[in-house]
């Protein structure tokens, strides 16, 4: 059982992928986000290799419909995949293959896609894109996460969910932001806390990273 969001910020062209599982570690196989180019979620009964394999459909200069029309035509086993793609122009795409588990559903806007499966009810996916596009004025990392808040408060999943993740590509070649509970009785609370942590920190590391001698310090032992 999956609840997920990617999604495009119009306002700084990050991309982002927020997942919730009753799964260990949801987060090494499902989410992939590449700057510039998109975000996708490959969840269900999941192939962690469809993940890339969007995006270097999307970097071909495919759109998200077209890629998701190539790459689930050429899956094995399609029909047990669920698939989200929202491409560098905002425009999204859903796949959901008939053996979707239980209650599934699916949801997309202008620069946001989420899907779901195994769900308590079928709002759930609508609450979580309503909670992102009334987040604007947020960064990404805490508006999808917001969005799986807004999924649990709608009913969220069947059962209950052990692992969540955020993921965020800016404007570098690697995630800024990959964030991970891989097993918790609460994982969305968890990851929201491990956020409020790394936010204030996230534009340091890229700093660290690009020019490490105008980087700051956060006086770690050991190193006076």
């Amino acid at each position: 059982m999956t609840i997920s969001i990617a999604a495009r910020c119009e306002r700084t062209g990050a991309f982002g992928v927020a997942i919730s599982s009753s799964s260990p570690a949801v987060g090494s196989r499902c989410p992939n986000v590449r700057a510039g180019i998109g975000a996708v979620s490959s969840q269900n009964v999941t192939d962690p290799s469809l993940g890339p394999a969007l995006l270097d459909s999307l970097q071909t200069g495919l759109s998200a419909l077209d890629a998701l029309a190539a790459v689930s035509a050429t899956a094995t086993h399609p029909e047990y995949r669920q698939l989200t793609v929202v491409d560098k122009n905002g425009d999204a795409a859903v796949y959901s293959g008939e053996k979707s588990l239980g209650i599934n559903a699916e949801v997309t806007a202008k620069n946001v896609a989420a899907a779901g499966n195994m769900l308590a009810n079928p709002n759930v996916i609508q609450a979580m894109v309503d909670s992102f596009n009334n987040s604007s004025d947020k960064e990404l990392a805490d508006r999808l996460i917001q969005a799986l808040e807004a999924g649990v408060q709608a009913g969220g999943e069947a059962g209950p969910v052990h692992s969540a993740a955020v993921l965020v590509a800016t404007d570098v070649s690697w995630p800024t932001t990959n964030l991970r509970i891989d097993w918790d009785e609460d994982p969305i609370a968890k990851l929201r806390e491990l956020y409020k942590v790394w936010a204030p920190q996230a534009k340091d590391y890229v700093t660290r990273a690009l020019n490490p001698t105008s980087a700051p310090s956060y006086g770690v032992p050991g190193d006076e």
